[in-house]
């Protein structure tokens, strides 16, 4: 096993003494991977013995390994969705915990067209703490000086709902800016932010990213590290800037806050933050964003900034590119792996090249198992193995067990493994499993594009017309990004063929036959635009197979890919594009109770 140079023989002395107990406990559990994964699981199962789903496994207070994985069997949110649904329903017997089910996350992938909702108890927050609290003394090894400014982090709270019976039902990192571990944070100058808590918690977007925007301008020369949950986030800001940079600079050239800004918290605190008029650092912001190119930006508004904070592994890997132009190139860093299941490790090299980025698991967040993942898409749940005894280079699927009461569950992850820190085994995220397309935190499957296809397909009945062959993509060029559908049609009387607008309102069918957390994100959160199907004349998908066959596919398994990402295909279909059209509205999404 190799071992990870950089915490062995750090580049420098810990910064302090908290970084050195971190480091070195960091050490302490990736020597002990393998005993303390056995202590995690008896811990979970023995003060978990009376909850009603593991009594019905008959494991008599067993809670070796050998016992758990012979009688408790590995699961899918739909196996579980019962049990949650009447913990959900108001139902506080222990069911899946002893520990009472404090609320729920919201997962991004979905079930039955609404986010999964994962089971919950108080100490849970204390485990995401620890996480936390370890990235900092990582990173302070790699870029010092870190506690000398302030961090520009664009960080939002998102919509929530209760359960019928009062849980809470909201997103991981939701719960935790409204946590007190939060919100009642000692000041430590190396997570020291720009953004004021009441602009974070602020649940209008707009409000929240005006705010947010104003106050890391106002602070420019103070600003060492730009960041956002993920990259998509990250360049949304940036086109918010575009969009608003003459009001940000009113604001600062007068001194005073645009009244568009109505939440009375932001109103307080800005009045302590945009004391006075700064025409000099107006005069900055002018000159820099009346400039035709954007290309390094960042740098430019912000020119003692280190590096980017946001997650460029999986989907968000498409904006890599982007965000290097508005950069400058500056270097980003992925600090850590979760989920609203569970949060699982941490990169112990944060400055290295996003498609070198692996996360090394805590063995004590939860109970891990993998599932060999083989190249044809199948896999074996009873061929699991231990978080130790995995492999470099083999991929794995993700199963965990977690203190909160989901047991050995499939969270859809799929992992290769590129080398171990001690005993605990580093991962790359490689996608998750089944989805074709992602802009941010949606997730859309085949079968879901296929329905949602089908859906707007059934609007062109009264034209004589149908949709013959499909095919999709995520246009991440675009700010916010959006879905694009190519359909090739086949019109049995020209005269009659649908019009622009039919088009449209085939568009807008389609949004409202996605997810919840697509159509989410489209309302509330802005940070997916409007669908767009691009017509491709006939034959175009002829010419698909014609190519595919080309390259070596065989013409008697060829199946018509329903997303697409291959430079060559997209300029193929582009280069037969009739006609492009956009949903002309909103789809319906509204904060719902939980059913």
């Amino acid at each position: 096993m190799a071992v990870d140079s950089a915490l062995q023989s750090p580049l420098s002395p810990p910064a302090r003494e908290k970084d050195a107990k971190a480091l070195q406990f960091i050490e302490q559990m990736s020597r002990n991977t393998d005993p303390v994964q056995e202590t995690v699981l008896k811990e979970i199962l023995s003060r978990n013995a009376e909850t009603e789903y593991l009594k019905r496994f008959d494991l008599d207070g067993s809670t070796d390994r050998t016992t758990f994985k012979s009688k408790v069997p590995v699961v899918t949110y739909e196996d579980l969705k019962p049990e949650i649904q009447r913990i959900a329903n108001g139902d506080r017997s222990p069911i899946l915990s002893s520990h009472p089910i404090s609320e729920f996350l919201t997962s991004s992938g979905t079930s039955a067209g609404e986010r999964k909702l994962m089971p919950t108890i108080d100490e849970d927050l204390d485990r995401r703490q620890l996480l936390y609290s370890l990235l900092m003394p990582v990173m302070n090894l790699y870029v010092p000086g870190l506690d000398k400014g302030k961090a520009l982090y664009f960080l939002f709270v998102k919509a929530e709902t209760k359960t019928p019976g009062g849980l809470p039902a909201r997103p991981v990192l939701t719960s935790y800016y409204k946590s007190d571990h939060f919100k009642k944070r000692p000041y430590d100058p190396y997570n020291n932010y720009t953004s004021p808590n009441e602009a974070i918690l602020c649940p209008d977007s707009s409000q929240s990213m005006y705010t947010q925007m104003l106050c890391g301008l106002l602070m420019r020369h103070e600003v060492l590290r730009l960041g956002a949950v993920f990259a998509s986030g990250l360049l949304r800001a940036i086109s918010f800037l575009q969009n608003n940079w003459l009001e940000l600079v009113r604001d600062i050239s007068t001194g005073t806050l645009n009244p568009k800004i109505t939440d009375p918290a932001i109103r307080d605190c800005m009045a302590k933050i945009l004391t006075k008029p700064d025409q000099e650092l107006a005069d900055v912001i002018t000159r820099v964003c009346s400039q035709e190119s954007w290309q390094g930006i960042i740098t430019k508004i912000w020119p003692n900034t280190k590096y980017l904070d946001v997650i460029v592994t999986g989907a968000m890997a498409q904006y890599i590119p982007t965000l290097e132009f508005y950069s400058g190139g500056l270097p980003m860093a992925c600090t850590m792996y979760a989920s609203s299941e569970s949060y699982f490790g941490i990169n112990l090299k944060p400055m290295c090249k996003p498609t070198e980025v692996s996360y090394t698991i805590m063995p004590n967040m939860a109970y891990f198992e993998f599932i060999p993942f083989e190249h044809d898409g199948s896999t074996d749940p009873a061929a699991l193995v231990e978080l130790a005894d995995v492999e470099v280079g083999k991929e794995y699927e993700l199963v965990i067990t977690t203190f909160a009461g989901l047991y050995r569950y499939r969270v859809g992850d799929i992992l290769q493994v590129t080398g171990f820190h001690n005993s605990a085994p580093q991962f790359k995220f490689i996608r998750r499993k089944n989805v074709l397309l992602s802009i941010e935190s949606d997730k859309t499957d085949e079968a879901e594009l296929q329905k949602a296809v089908e859906n707007a397909s059934g609007l062109l009945a009264g034209y004589e017309t149908r949709v013959i062959e499909y095919t999709s993509y995520a246009e991440t060029k675009t700010i916010p990004g959006h879905y694009v559908i190519y359909w090739e049609l086949l019109v049995k009387d020209q005269k009659n063929a649908p019009d622009d607008e039919m088009m449209a309102r085939c568009c807008l069918e389609m949004e409202e036959s996605l997810n919840s957390v697509y159509r989410q994100s489209r309302v509330a959160d802005k940070s997916i635009g409007p669908l767009e199907i691009r017509v491709v004349k006939a034959g175009t998908f002829e010419e698909l197979m014609d190519y595919a066959i080309s390259r070596g596919a065989s013409i008697n398994q060829y199946k018509v890919p329903r997303c697409v990402s291959f430079t060559p295909i997209m300029e193929l279909l582009d280069s037969r594009v009739e006609s492009s059209h956009f949903s002309p509205a909103l789809p319906h999404w509204s904060p719902e109770r939980r059913r």
